[in-house]
């Protein structure tokens, strides 16, 4: 999940994306409304938190512009102002859900998860693709059963392939869903990451493969060749 932090006090922020990052997510800062407004227009966020008191634009101005353009990203409202007033008018500004500080990082966790369920088909707990199967909150992967070893990132760009099966995807939209927004797009780290995911996957099984496009990008796809278990059982 790609996750946007509008928080201008940099301890908070520092500590939320430290976070955030060691539990796999994808993390992009805004430190006031009108960076936050910029960035929600060219990235796709699966979740926003959202302080209120922000210099340029405070958080309810940033949630009724977002709404009023028809983003439906998840908004969480992060902020000291826990007054009947403030939930209220945090709501009807557009926010999903209010978490007042200070806060618990295992609520603010689960809290993220829930708003993620609400989003439909795309924000299954489980992806399922032949023989390859996804925990997105335990973040395990199996594999006809045995265990996929997978690096946090290795774990993100699988997890993009399987919400996208089939199709071609491209290298910059890996780059921007599976890195931050400061990462170079120049980088070969996209090709060395899916590489080593490919060469994870083909030791476990033929059934499916991560396919190079030229030019483009890459597609998660079943194979022609059976898996090396239904090999087995064949003979």
């Amino acid at each position: 999940m790609k996750v946007l932090v509008v928080e201008d006090d940099r301890k908070v922020a520092g500590f939320i994306e430290q976070g955030l990052r060691e539990e796999g997510y994808v993390v992009d800062i805004a430190a006031d409304g009108e960076e936050a407004t910029m960035l929600a227009h060219v990235y796709d966020y699966d979740v926003v938190l959202l302080d209120i008191v922000l210099p340029k634009k405070n958080g309810f101005q940033v949630a009724t512009e977002l709404r009023r353009e028809g983003r439906n990203v998840p908004i969480l409202m992060l902020t000291s102002r826990d007054s009947l007033e403030d939930v209220v008018r945090g709501l009807d500004s557009g926010a999903d859900d209010y978490l007042p500080k200070p806060f618990h990082f295992d609520e603010l966790l689960a809290r993220m998860r829930a708003l993620s369920r609400r989003g439909g088909a795309e924000r299954m707990e489980i992806l399922r693709f032949g023989t390859i199967t996804m925990d997105r909150l335990r973040h395990e992967v199996t594999v006809d059963n045995d265990v996929l070893d997978l690096t946090a990132k290795e774990f993100q760009l699988l997890e993009y392939f399987m919400l996208h099966p089939e199709e071609v995807v491209r290298r910059t939209t890996l780059l921007e869903k599976v890195w931050d927004m400061h990462f170079d797009p120049e980088s070969n780290v996209v090709d060395v990451h899916v590489g080593n995911l490919r060469r994870k996957l083909k030791n476990l099984t033929t059934a499916q493969r991560i396919e190079t496009i030229r030019g483009v990008g890459f597609s998660l796809r079943h194979s022609a060749v059976p898996s090396r278990k239904e090999s087995a059982a064949s003979r």
